[in-house]
């Protein structure tokens, strides 16, 4: 008889072990993990950024106003905290996006702006700089591509079965992640070109 418990006692174990009783802490830590690298490749642009301001600075003094702009993004990307308390809340991940968004716009409009300067465009702390920002802009959005990914599958384990019986029965604490949008307003339009 105590054979019987036993075996009923270790196939049940292994019952439960194998059904998906650990998915969701699993997938909550791939979700960590994967903003973590959001967050880097963010904070890696923000580090480039002075750099390359300050070696453009030189040769556009009158090109102020843009060289100000990208300066005033990146200063606001800097003001917002990005701790875990931001991919639980939609509006900070979504005040947090706008930032990311803007500065990314500045700095394309640099790099129209630097178009204007042969020298510039020749200096090679420019030219290192400028394909080290290209990278990381590459960089981020597979960061984002991957923080995507690992929200879809945490938040699609505890709404399906039989991750949404685990869910409510041991981890009812760990709500629904919010993804930010992979685009931003208004990207589904395409764009008109005027040469008038």
């Amino acid at each position: 008889m105590k054979h019987w418990r036993f075996v009923l006692l270790l196939s049940i174990l292994f019952g439960v072990t194998g059904c998906g009783i650990n998915n969701i802490p699993t997938y909550d830590e791939q979700v960590k993990a994967a903003w973590g690298q959001v967050e880097n490749q963010y904070q890696r642009r923000a580090d480039l950024v002075p750099n390359l301001v300050s070696t453009v600075r030189g040769y556009m003094e009158h090109e102020r106003d843009v060289l100000v702009e990208v300066t005033e993004a990146r200063a606001k990307v800097g003001s917002i905290q990005a701790d875990e308390s931001l991919i639980n809340d939609p509006q900070k991940l979504q005040q947090f996006e706008a930032a990311q968004q803007q500065l990314g716009s500045a700095l394309q409009r640099l790099m129209v702006v630097v178009e204007r300067y042969p020298d510039l465009k020749a200096n090679q702390n420019f030219l290192a700089l400028q394909s080290q920002l290209e990278g990381t802009e590459n960089r981020i959005a597979v960061a984002r591509r991957d923080y995507i990914t690992a929200v879809q599958q945490y938040n699609t384990e505890i709404r399906t079965f039989p991750g949404r019986i685990w869910h409510s029965m041991l981890y009812s604490e760990m709500e629904i992640r919010p993804s930010f949008e992979a685009t931003t307003e208004g990207a589904e339009q395409a764009p008109q070109v005027n040469f008038n």
